[in-house]
């Protein structure tokens, strides 16, 4: 995305243009409210629109304040992830929500996110190479929400993430879910235990990153 839309400016602004975003999201993960900020004048939504690709819009644009920074200003991030908790796979959840036939003890997920509020250390939920260099990160918000057709979808608000945070969370919590891991080793894993102690890393295309937070306005799906 950032790639496509660095071109669209430099396109229509006749200069280069060095696009900041505030989330990173890795291949396969879907941005429904990203948001991104440059030097300079502001280009048209409708001219941006015109030459990015389909799978990329840009739903409104404004001028902000001098030396605004969409990833150093933000102070919070929120994800949601999607499960397809189904025996029958769903065409149209395809590339857009992890299947899961298998059993799952729906107490035990919303025991695992109850404990996420607060600040912790997510050592196990990150790959063991690293550029993190700081591992705690504050929680605000966590929970498993019933959404139609089969789809449990976790949602996670944070000050920051780490690579891969969100997606080993989840992995981890259906391992909990399917009695591969205990709950009460799931608190002992928020404490700072080695990544290798923690479930599997949940595929990309589950994830969705949801809106961004500055202060007290939240840009939500691109629009205040």
């Amino acid at each position: 995305m950032q790639g496509e839309l660095e071109v669209a400016l430099a396109t229509i602004l006749q200069e280069e243009v060095a696009l900041t975003v505030a989330g990173r999201t890795d291949a396969g993960v879907h941005a429904r409210g990203q948001v991104a900020s440059h030097p300079g004048r502001p280009a048209p939504d409708h001219a941006l629109n015109g030459l990015l690709p389909p799978d990329v819009r840009v739903l409104a644009g404004e001028e902000a304040p001098e030396g605004f920074d969409a990833r150093r200003d933000a102070t919070s991030r929120t994800y949601r992830y999607r499960v397809l908790a189904s025996g029958l796979a769903d065409p149209f959840e395809r590339g857009r929500a992890l299947h899961w036939h298998r059993p799952l003890d729906r107490s035990a997920l919303h025991a695992c996110a109850s404990m996420l509020p607060g600040t912790h250390d997510f050592t196990a939920f990150t790959p063991s190479e690293t550029y993190h260099r700081r591992f705690e990160r504050e929680v605000m918000r966590a929970e498993w929400v019933e959404e139609p057709d089969h789809v449990l979808a976790f949602w996670i608000e944070a000050d920051t993430f780490m690579r891969h945070m969100v997606r080993t969370l989840v992995g981890t919590m259906l391992a909990v879910a399917g009695g591969r891991i205990a709950v009460t080793r799931f608190e002992e894993l928020i404490g700072g235990l080695p990544r290798a102690e923690a479930g599997d890393t949940a595929a990309a295309h589950g994830l969705y990153l949801e809106s961004v937070a500055y202060g007290d306005a939240t840009i939500l799906r691109g629009r205040r």
